[in-house]
Order: C-alpha cells, then sequence, then structure tokens
C-alpha cells in the first residue's frame, strides 16, 4: 500500500487531473501512491452550498468557514482509518505558513499519509487550524488566487521521492536541491545547435572528468543564483575524512632549478587556468613559466618554501607556505591531477607546515568555486577582500573579479 496524499479543495477536479497525469498518474495505476481529491463544498450545511463569509473586524475578501473544512478533514480521517492507515499528517497551505524547501519535502515524504487543505479568498477561519493543522506551509513569498497549486507542488514534491514513482533513485538524489546545490546545466541531440556545442568534456565517455565538470557546475551555478545556499551547502558539508596518500606519491621541497622550473610551469597553467574569461588573451599569454620562475625565485630569497607534488616522479601539483607570515600560496594541480583528492592533501599539508600559526590565510580568485568550496570545507573562512579587479580601471581585465582572502578557523589540532 503506498503513500497516500488527499487534496481538501474548491476544485477537486482541477487538482485530481493535474495528479492523474504523467508520472505521479502512472505511479498511482501500478498502486506505487494514492491520491484523493475532496470539495468543500459538498460539507457545507446550507442550500446554497456557500462555503465563505465577510470577516469579522472588517476588511475585504472572504474568508472560508471553519465548519465544511473541518467536517471534510474528518471524513477523510474516517477513510483512512477504515485503510487501516495512521491518523494523516494534515498540512495547511497558507501564505503565513513555513517556506517550502526540499528538507520538508523529504520530511513529509516519510509519512504514510498527507493531508493538504487549500486556502482561498482572503484566508481560512483561523479556528479550524487551530483545531487540525499540524503544521502550515507557504511555497513563496507572492500570493495566489487559491492553494490549489500550492498543494500540487506539495504532492508533487513528496510523491516523487516515493519507491517506484522515478525510474531510479538517482532520478532525484542528482536534481536541484537535493544536495544543498543547484542542478549541473544538461544537454543532449544534436551536438550543435544553432552554433552552440555541448561542452566537449560530455562526449568524451570519461565519466571521473564528467562526474568533476558537473560538481564544478553546480557549485558555480549555486554560487552565482543562489549564494545563500551556497554557504549553506559548504557549512553543512565538512571534510571529514582526507584521501589517502598513495604510494608513489610524495612532497618535495623546491631546492634546484629543475624543481623550480617545474613550479613554475605548474603556475602557469594553473593561473591561467583559474584566471580564463576573467583576463584578456594577451594578459593570459604574458603569463609564461618563465615569467613565474622569476617570481618564485624571488619570493624564496623572501622566505617562502615552495613544495611540489609528485607521482612516481612526476610532478602534478604545488604549493607554498610562509613561517614568517603564515601564508599559503600558489595551490595548483595539473589538470590531469584534478578529482582525485589532492587539492585537499595539499592544503592539508601546507597548513600542518606552519604549526607556529594558529590561523594560517590564504587568497583566492573569487571564480574559482570549486576551490572555494573546498577551502570552505576543510575550515577556512572568508574574511575579507586582498585585492579587486576591475574592467574600467584595469585594460588587461575583462570581468571584474574579487582576490578573497580565506583565514582557517577549524578545529585546533588534537
Amino acid at each position: 500500500m503506498g503513500m497516500r496524499v488527499d487534496i481538501v479543495t474548491l476544485f477537486p477536479e482541477m487538482c485530481q487531473q493535474v495528479l492523474d497525469a504523467s508520472i505521479l498518474g502512472r505511479a498511482a495505476k501500478r498502486g506505487y501512491i494514492e491520491t484523493h481529491c475532496h470539495q468543500i463544498r459538498d460539507y457545507t450545511l446550507n442550500k446554497q452550498k456557500q462555503t465563505d463569509d465577510y470577516p469579522y473586524g472588517g476588511g475585504c475578501g472572504m474568508v472560508l468557514y471553519a465548519q465544511p473544512i473541518a467536517d471534510c478533514l474528518r471524513a477523510v480521517q474516517q477513510e483512512v482509518s477504515a485503510q487501516g492507515r495512521p491518523a494523516p499528517h494534515i498540512v495547511f497551505l497558507t501564505a503565513g505558513g513555513q517556506r517550502y524547501t526540499e528538507e520538508h519535502a523529504r520530511r513529509l515524504a516519510q509519512y504514510d499519509n498527507l493531508t493538504l487543505v487549500c486556502g482561498h479568498y482572503e484566508g481560512i477561519d483561523e479556528r479550524v487550524i487551530d483545531a487540525f493543522a499540524d503544521e502550515e506551509i507557504s511555497i513563496g513569498d507572492y500570493i495566489l488566487t487559491g492553494g490549489e497549486l500550492a498543494s500540487l507542488v506539495v504532492a508533487d514534491s513528496v510523491l516523487r521521492l516515493k519507491p517506484g514513482v522515478l525510474a531510479e533513485q538517482k532520478g532525484y538524489e542528482e536534481e536541484s536541491y537535493w544536495d544543498g546545490l543547484l542542478e549541473y546545466p544538461q544537454y543532449t541531440r544534436p551536438e550543435v545547435w544553432e552554433g552552440r556545442a555541448v561542452p566537449q568534456v560530455l562526449l568524451g565517455g570519461d565519466h571521473q572528468k564528467i562526474d568533476t565538470w558537473r560538481g564544478q557546475q553546480s557549485r558555480e551555478r549555486t554560487r552565482l543564483r543562489r549564494p545563500e545556499l551556497y554557504e549553506q551547502w559548504c557549512e553543512t558539508h565538512p571534510i571529514t575524512q582526507l584521501p589517502k596518500w598513495k604510494r608513489g606519491e610524495n612532497m618535495r621541497l623546491v631546492k634546484t632549478e629543475e624543481q623550480l622550473a617545474a613550479a613554475a610551469r605548474l603556475f602557469a597553467e594553473g593561473r591561467r587556468t583559474v584566471c580564463e574569461g576573467c583576463w584578456t588573451e594577451e594578459a593570459l599569454a604574458e603569463w609564461t613559466p618563465e615569467f613565474f620562475y622569476a617570481q618564485l625565485k624571488e619570493e624564496k630569497q623572501q622566505g617562502w618554501a615552495v613544495y611540489l607534488h609528485c607521482t612516481k616522479d612526476v610532478p602534478d601539483g604545488m604549493v607554498a607556505v610562509s613561517h614568517k607570515t603564515g601564508q599559503v600560496e600558489h595551490l595548483f594541480i595539473t589538470a590531469d591531477a584534478r578529482g582525485k583528492g589532492l587539492g585537499q592533501k595539499l592544503l592539508d599539508f601546507a597548513r600542518k607546515k606552519l604549526p607556529e600559526h594558529a590561523h594560517p590565510v590564504l587568497t583566492v580568485l573569487d571564480k574559482n568555486t570549486r576551490a572555494i568550496a573546498l577551502y570552505r570545507r576543510m575550515g577556512w573562512k572568508v574574511c575579507g577582500v586582498a585585492e579587486v579587479f576591475d574592467p574600467a580601471k584595469d585594460g588587461s581585465v575583462t570581468a571584474r573579479a574579487e582576490l578573497l582572502e580565506m583565514r582557517y578557523e577549524g578545529p585546533a589540532e588534537a
């Protein structure tokens, strides 16, 4: 016996028609779920089937009577009881309810049966809400002509979570809001439509690279469109266990010219990748390994320690620390080594190289959402803006960007 949802409404045909269509309709026919819509007017006691009246105290609009809604709910409760089900969880759809989220949907999906009551006109007599409501829900900060659309939104978002409704669990676990982030962009045939091509990474068949790309797109989309969700996601998804170091991996303090040259090549690749789209092609072309070789050499003279990560003697990551200032910088990883947890290892390594600094700092470009998410999840917090890059002031800049300063605020070492 699948989950049962009842909707108490003035427009049952409108609601039932939607519930009987598409995915929910097919699921109901197969017995995975059960839906019923009830006409409030059938429970009125007056000949006119009137369901509303003017509000006490004056004001515009009409208010729904308590009695027909109460009697309708009692009838639903009797039907549910006759099926051997527990008492229904009753939700009133009102403008004054809690704002609905995916967390609400997951919680409501745990009930065996759910009854949704649709408000209308100016509202519902508060006494029936007090008497029957287990909770009140609003689907957003806007006004609808009635609660029918809101009830359908709730019913759809809840019922789709039940086993058998969707073809596979993955169908909802990868969607927007499930893990606190907006979903990544989706594409289908043809590969090129009106001059717009599908991203090449999706055509290569490398599922690890595809997953990495989708994760980055999801984080960036969330950061730009719903920054409050992005902040919450970073706070609620800490990294509690670092990837294990593998045989053949090691960190080497840069001492020789050959090692410094290898670090400069990594530096150039990483900087161009991060800054692509925000700087002109001419500016990016100037960021050569030779350019960064000179910078790293100067920084070493100032006391910076540069480390190379090597896998089977091949350099694939770098990071630098300053014992004087407690700074961590230049954390770059080659394209082939990304998505394997190397960033976590390097950041943890660099922080532990500065035991004399309880709260080391680093800088990161605000466009680098992938790195920011990693740093946040490892206990680093944004504490300021170190520099602003403005196209109006710098001809080599094509899009405004900020260099954020982050400070380690994670738990102290045990």
